[in-house]
């Protein structure tokens, strides 16, 4: 049995990048191959279409979200809809944007992958002051982008390779530091990391492809516990609620075949689980 309920009945076949806005105490979330925002709050339920892909999010303030597309940095204002571009983006031919986050310091780091999921094309990139930098390259799919509370770390995945990634950051500027090294390697369990979070005492939640669950590990990388989810495609956690101790996780239809969506027929939903841990506020995002 599933220890996550249906949050919302709408279907995505790649949900991605939820999003708790902490001002709005509002949930949105992505259908990147439906060029969608989707969202929910207190029954009430919106969506936004847009002309590419779009697959991230941060908040800069009550109204308005900065979106991760393919051409370009958004900003979107939720309530009149309209769109303005904050910085173009040059992520080469082919290819969409994937996972993103906030960081601590204001700014904000999105990924890049390949269409088809091209070997070691995708990249992550930094927002911060105005510029967009890229950070790390030759990643099949970057994924788990999340903060530790102390700062000190910044985590990233490659679903393809089983591995997720820590690397230092710059206390002032929230840069990175020397070379990333390893904090999960997977390939020996078979998992498939997506999407992480990190809570309020620095565990990571994780999001695994293919497991139908979001796991914990401690800041060691030590294993604690999983919640299941009826959809065996999770692909991003969220905390929110007025105490962010609600787990919200995106889930996708992509890479199913017609007897696991018979199995599973809730996958591409978002789910929730109440009271499973201890998140915190997502930082607003400075443009």
């Amino acid at each position: 049995m599933s220890d996550a309920h249906v949050f919302d009945d709408r279907s995505c076949f790649l949900g991605e990048g939820p999003l708790w806005h902490p001002e709005r105490q509002q949930l949105f979330w992505f259908d990147i191959i439906g060029r969608t925002l989707l969202t929910r709050k207190d029954g009430e339920t919106g969506a936004w279409t847009f002309d590419d892909m779009v697959s991230a999010a941060g908040w800069i303030d009550r109204d308005n979200l900065l979106i991760a597309g393919e051409t370009a940095l958004l900003k979107l204002n939720i309530e009149t809809r309209t769109r303005d571009v904050v910085a173009r983006l040059d992520i080469g031919e082919g290819l969409r944007t994937n996972d993103g986050r906030a960081d601590p310091w204001g700014g904000f780091w999105f990924s890049s992958m390949g269409k088809k999921a091209e070997n070691d094309a995708g990249a992550i990139y930094r927002y911060y002051h105005g510029e967009v930098k890229k950070l790390f390259s030759s990643i099949t799919i970057p994924n788990a982008i999340c903060f530790s509370p102390d700062r000190a770390f910044g985590h990233f995945a490659d679903t393809d390779r089983s591995i997720v990634k820590r690397v230092g950051l710059d206390p002032e500027s929230g840069a990175p530091v020397g070379e990333p090294e390893i904090y999960l390697d997977l390939t020996g369990e078979g998992l498939n990391p997506d999407g992480a979070v990190i809570d309020a005492e620095g565990n990571m939640w994780l999001a695994q492809w293919g497991a139908g669950r979001v796991a914990v590990y401690d800041p060691s990388g030590q294993f604690l516990k999983a919640v299941s989810v009826d959809a065996p495609h999770t692909s991003c956690p969220a905390f929110g609620g007025t105490r962010f101790s609600t787990l919200y996780c995106t889930t996708a239809r992509e890479g199913l075949d017609a007897e696991a969506l018979a199995d599973h027929p809730e996958s591409g939903k978002v789910f929730f689980a109440e009271g499973v841990g201890r998140g915190r506020p997502e930082p607003a995002v400075i443009v």
